[in-house]
């Protein structure tokens, strides 16, 4: 590596991760790594005719965020298509959201709101009602996911989809249908997601070019959040290598701006076998670039493995065939040396799912990592033996979205340790963060963040007492150094250490500092991968890469603000009507709704409201 600095970031606050210099107000890039960090007068030294530097502001600057298990490669493909509910304060404001976006869709388009949202977000505390649906989209198709327990339809999505009185249920959905026998709109999974998606699959989809140019602003978003890595963990209907071409060609082009190592997810039922036994030879882990490479097998080894975290339906009981479909993949995958990861929400899936694994691992050791994905209910002994094969767990914040259903459900007790993040990082165990986005979870990392350091709900309740509740840097710890070992990478990210990448987020407020309830707004101000800088806004603005329009010209991304545009508080607009102490400008709608509904805790007085603002408390 080149002992001059090509770039120089100064007068900030660094949290380095690395642990001979945890915090530095400079560091030195060269080679698109970290060629030092330490005191702006020693990184000076670095400097030649040549180097650019880049005033810190005085901001805190962190490792780009890595999450650990997403869906970036699906989610790019229809990012363009979907109105996103992220952080709308109220069904009124997502109600307006809706009748402003089927206004501009043209036919045969749908409007689609798929994950990241919980009524509990709302200041009503509600779901849309399918009359409310239809009156703000009276002509246009709409499918609205709400988490993986059900699906919210208009009439005229009825209508294409070809619904009446005579369409049977599938296998482990409901179409539900009035006293007449007609199709309401709702969709019920009970307990398997298959009715949703298969029903989300129907719709039409974007053009190549803007399925490009789709994945572009996606990735965009990730780095306006910070987000400098992902692991993708496949998708149903995501084939390789035919639905991996758009990700392909990106790269081909020089256009990622989001480092992934990529899953294979097995796709038809009966036949998962024949998928991987073909994929050994195609391809192998690693294979690719520090861009986009091949990471191993998974999420989905087998489908009767599949146990859906739908919290409104009792725990599913695996098929007694399970095991006999696994351990086969499983053996060829330890042969092979290829990692693999499996879906688990339940202990009582782990412990069948380790069985198989122990009885492989006798016969054929396993030589690299294995991971459980989610692993809400994992027990201690199950977190001890996942440590004795050498694997690791991938938590995400879906309890933060599902967390009132849960306890409804198994209550509060059981709650409490829904993943039991400490009892695995007490164990030495290797814990990797992310999100699970799109199709329940937000993809923003910062609400994750939130909820791993506060323990509380998207709506506000607090699920966890301090026992399982992170500080700060454990939790960045996992959103960066932890992630990096669950794509074999730990050598060369995770932290702002001499000969790691030089991929990093300058922040829009100090996540070390700010009170807790700010974290959630948190994004980047400057992002880099590389050592180049993939988004700015503000101060960074003139640093930032061009990017071409969102297309189609009807996508909700050029009519709808962004997450990130809406609105925040603001202390001195107004005060609302019950005589709050504070003033808020977010909601603009009746607060009274907010006292005239149950609220998700026993204590008002710990209620936040939608975004965490004041304006409900008392």
């Amino acid at each position: 590596m080149s002992k001059t600095a090509e770039t120089i970031i100064h007068n900030a606050r660094i949290t380095t991760l690395d642990p001979k210099k945890p915090e530095v107000d400079a560091i030195a890039i060269a080679g698109g790594k970290v060629l030092a960090i330490g005191a702006e007068a020693d990184m000076r030294k670095l400097a030649d005719g040549k180097t650019k530097m880049i005033n810190g502001g005085g901001r805190r600057i962190i490792p780009g965020l890595n999450d650990s298990h997403t869906h970036l490669i699906r989610g790019g493909l229809n990012y363009n298509m979907e109105l996103r509910w992220e952080n709308v304060p109220s069904v009124a404001d997502a109600l307006r959201m809706l009748k402003a976006q089927a206004a501009v869709t043209p036919a045969p388009q749908w409007v689609r709101v798929v994950g990241g949202w919980s009524e509990f977000q709302f200041a009503e505390r509600r779901l849309p009602t399918l009359d409310e649906i239809n009156a703000a989209a009276p002509e246009t198709p709409v499918f609205i996911l709400h988490l993986y327990g059900q699906a919210l339809l208009n009439q005229a999505a009825i209508k294409v989809l070809g619904f009446d009185k005579n369409t049977p249920n599938p296998p482990g959905g409901v179409i539900e249908k009035d006293a007449k026998g007609n199709p309401t709109g709702l969709l019920v999974a009970k307990p398997s997601a298959l009715i949703l998606y298969s029903t989300l699959a129907k719709g039409p989809k974007l053009p190549i070019e803007d399925q490009i140019n789709s994945t572009r602003h996606y990735m965009r978003e990730m780095n306006r959040l910070g987000i400098t890595s992902v692991i993708d963990a496949g998708g149903g209907g995501q084939n390789y290598p035919d639905d991996y071409d758009v990700i392909q060609r990106l790269h081909d082009d020089g256009q990622m701006t989001v480092r992934i190592a990529y899953n294979l997810f097995a796709q038809t039922a009966g036949k998962e076998l024949n998928d991987y036994e073909r994929w050994v030879e195609l391809t192998e882990p690693g294979a690719g670039s520090d861009m986009l490479r091949m990471n191993g097998a998974g999420e989905n080894l087998t489908w009767s493995a599949a146990d859906f975290e739908n919290f409104l339906e009792p725990r599913p009981d695996l098929a007694p065939v399970m095991e006999s479909e696994l351990e086969p993949i499983v053996e060829l995958l330890a042969e092979r040396e290829w990692p693999f990861r499996i879906h688990a929400t339940y202990d009582e899936t782990i412990d069948r799912f380790l069985g198989v694994f122990e009885r492989v691992n006798g016969k054929q050791p396993f030589k690299t990592r294995f991971i459980i994905d989610h692993a809400e209910t994992v027990s201690e002994r199950n977190i001890e033996r996942i440590k004795a094969l050498g694997g690791g767990i991938a938590i995400q914040h879906r309890m933060a979205f599902q967390g009132e259903y849960f306890v409804n459900r198994y209550g509060k007790d059981a709650a409490m340790a829904t993943p039991p993040i400490a009892k695995m990082l007490e164990q030495g165990l290797p814990v990797g963060a992310g999100t699970d986005a799109t199709r329940v979870a937000s993809y923003d990392p910062w609400v994750a963040l939130y909820w791993l350091t506060t323990g509380k709900t998207v709506g506000g309740m607090p699920l966890y007492d301090n026992d399982n509740v992170l500080d700060r840097e454990t939790a960045l710890m996992l959103w960066t150094k932890g992630s990096a070992w669950f794509s074999g990478e730990a050598d060369v990210k995770g932290s702002l250490a001499p000969g790691q990448y030089a991929d990093l987020a300058v922040l829009s407020a100090d996540y070390m500092a700010v009170a807790p309830e700010e974290i959630r707004r948190i994004n980047s101000v400057m992002t880099m991968v590389g050592g180049k800088v993939v988004y700015g806004e503000g101060n960074y603005q003139s640093l930032s890469p061009k990017l071409p329009p969102a297309s189609p010209s009807w996508s909700p991304v050029l009519h709808q603000q962004s997450p990130a545009q809406r609105p925040e508080a603001s202390p001195h607009e107004r005060a609302c009507h019950d005589g709050c102490s504070h003033g808020c400008g977010v909601h603009g709608h009746d607060h009274g709704i907010a006292w005239n509904n149950p609220i998700p805790v026993a204590d008002s007085k710990s209620f936040w409201g939608a975004l965490g603002c004041s304006c409900f408390t008392v």
